[in-house]
């Protein structure tokens, strides 16, 4: 589950970093995330629900990769065009039923082309129709924590207007619908938990079939690997990497792009622009303000001691105490300019008495909470090395002691 712990758009505590002057964007709605934290930086409609074209097939990407992961396809096995998938409209690599080809190659022309007969072959595959595909859709949609706003209908983006008649859902008033923020959060699982996804997305071009007279072109113009092109070269943006695009007549231009610079690496959406120049250009809009305007900086280092709390107690463990660091290095998404003494970081141990010895090293111990403005974000909190449990003759002095230390507080109390 995507941890988005941190709200909209951060507010120093000092008052240090001027305000920031509002975005001018043409477009229904957009959102700025960095990766790491899940932070919000920008958001304008972000929960509106709008069609998001061929942005959906990132739940299609997301899927194949989870089968991928786990063994249930392979790069190389192969898949055999149905009915459905040839029958597709739109962007595609005009398969014929009955074609085959590996599940690399489909995937590729999914995450390049925007194939949508490619998108349906490897649905099909995976859950036989595409309908079925489409429930597992909205079932990773809820396992992934977006909201109810999103809905799919099918593996491509397509209206339903534009679905092969014998193949269309039967609720006619169903569309495939999504909110920028989901969208966002889509794009950051598949970069969290499939990063390898990126160095698919951002092929410039791919040659499908060694017959074919010209390679599909990646409909993102921003990749850094087109600096070269002539045709995008004025696009083009440092880091972009990916990740999808999507256009029909009633989403308008949509784009889901994410760009690393240095350590920080911010997923941008922007849906509904009027024109397909206009979608980058509003994207290179508020990728910029992410980058201009916040750095990421480390407030704890991994496995480092917290300032406020160093130790948590034990109960029938051989010391009364055990050393706690943090599980992770703690990051925070920062205005330029502010300072980590801006984060207030508060310590949680795991109160004593659920904290029974032994314990092993990196077992959760507590939480700590990072508050940033009015945004928070919550790790872990581990013990720092193992710990056995006392003997039985050390936990029976102890309980004298313990004993004795409450019947004399007792006494003292009463005077």
């Amino acid at each position: 589950m995507m941890n988005m712990a941190f709200t909209l758009q951060p507010s120093p505590t000092n008052a240090a970093p001027a305000p920031l002057a509002p975005l001018q964007l043409d477009a229904n709605s957009a959102v700025l995330i960095e990766e790491s934290t899940g932070q919000v930086l920008y958001s304008m409609n972000a929960d509106v629900a709008y069609p998001p074209a061929s942005m959906s097939k990132m739940m299609t990407e997301y899927i194949v990769m989870e089968h991928i992961q786990s063994g249930k396809l392979t790069w190389e096995q192969s898949v055999t065009t149905t009915e459905n998938a040839a029958a597709q409209i739109g962007s595609r690599i005009f398969l014929a039923e009955g074609d085959q080809h590996s599940v690399k190659d489909l995937y590729t022309a999914m995450a390049v082309g925007s194939a949508n007969d490619a998108t349906v072959a490897l649905a099909e595959q995976i859950s036989g129709t595409e309908q079925t595909f489409v429930k597992l859709m909205n079932d990773t949609a809820k396992r992934l924590g977006l909201s109810d706003k999103t809905h799919f209908i099918n593996a491509t983006g397509l209206s339903r207007s534009d679905m092969p008649d014998a193949f269309r859902p039967q609720a006619a008033d169903k569309e495939t619908l999504m909110t920028a923020m989901d969208s966002a959060k889509l794009a950051y699982h598949i970069v969290k938990d499939h990063p390898e996804t990126l160095e698919i997305s951002k092929i410039p071009s791919y040659k499908f079939r060694e017959r074919d007279t010209k390679p599909m072109i990646n409909y993102n113009w921003m990749l850094e690997g087109n600096k070269d092109n002539e045709n995008f070269r004025k696009y083009v943006y440092e880091g972009l990497d990916g990740l999808k695009t999507g256009h029909t007549s009633q989403a308008g231009y949509c784009f889901t792009g994410t760009a690393k610079r240095g350590e920080m690496r911010l997923i941008s959406v922007v849906m509904g622009a009027k024109t397909e120049p206009k979608r980058f250009i509003e994207t290179k809009k508020v990728l910029d303000y992410g980058f201009n305007n916040f750095e990421l900086k480390t407030i704890v280092a991994e496995g480092a001691e917290l300032p406020d709390v160093k130790t948590a107690k034990v109960t029938k463990g051989k010391e009364l105490e055990i050393p706690v660091v943090a599980e992770k290095a703690i990051s925070v998404v920062m205005r330029k300019g502010d300072t980590p003494e801006s984060v207030k970081i508060t310590t949680t141990p795991t109160a004593a008495d659920k904290l029974v010895a032994p314990i092993k090293k990196g077992q959760e111990v507590g939480i700590v909470t990072l508050t940033y403005g009015d945004s928070k974000q919550t790790m872990k909190l581990v013990a720092k090395e193992d710990m056995s449990k006392a003997g039985g003759l050390k936990l029976f002095f102890r309980g004298i002691k313990e004993f004795f230390g409450e019947l004399f507080s007792g006494i003292k109390n009463l005077f």
